[in-house]
């Protein structure tokens, strides 16, 4: 159907709906890693100073963009939790807003790459950022 041919009810509702699309929640990364937190956290902090530094240019970090999010503040809407996180850190991989993995506590760092990586290499993400990579 050509423009002039459409209704002022076809193009009002092709308008909107383009708005409704546009005014959208911002594009963001399929896959996160959701780190819960808390003020005074002593292990996020020991997070923050071995891992956070490095996050962004990892793999890991390539492939599950960090997302902090405060516990002692109100949860983001567009995340849905299996359960609320009770204790900080934790750490959950989220495909679009909805938990599929989760890792309680921060162990250390030579077990939280591991733990990580085992939740990372069961996602489609994770072979796409290998190919990026030229491996």
């Amino acid at each position: 159907m050509t423009p002039g041919l459409m209704t002022p009810g076809i193009r009002a509702w092709i308008c909107a709906a383009g708005l409704a699309l546009m005014a959208g929640q911002p594009a963001r990364a399929e896959l996160e890693l959701g780190m819960v937190e808390r003020v005074g956290c002593a292990y996020c902090v020991l997070w923050d100073r071995e891992i956070a530094p490095i996050w962004p240019k990892t793999r890991e970090g390539r492939t599950a963009p960090l997302r902090r999010i405060d516990l002692d503040a109100n949860l983001p809407g567009d995340v849905r939790f299996a359960s609320r996180p009770r204790f900080t850190p934790t750490f959950v991989l989220l495909r679009d807003g909805l938990e599929i993995g989760r890792l309680e506590g921060y162990p250390g760092e030579d077990f939280f790459w591991g733990l990580i990586g085992t939740m990372l290499q069961q996602q489609p993400e994770w072979a796409q950022t290998d190919e990026d990579e030229g491996g």
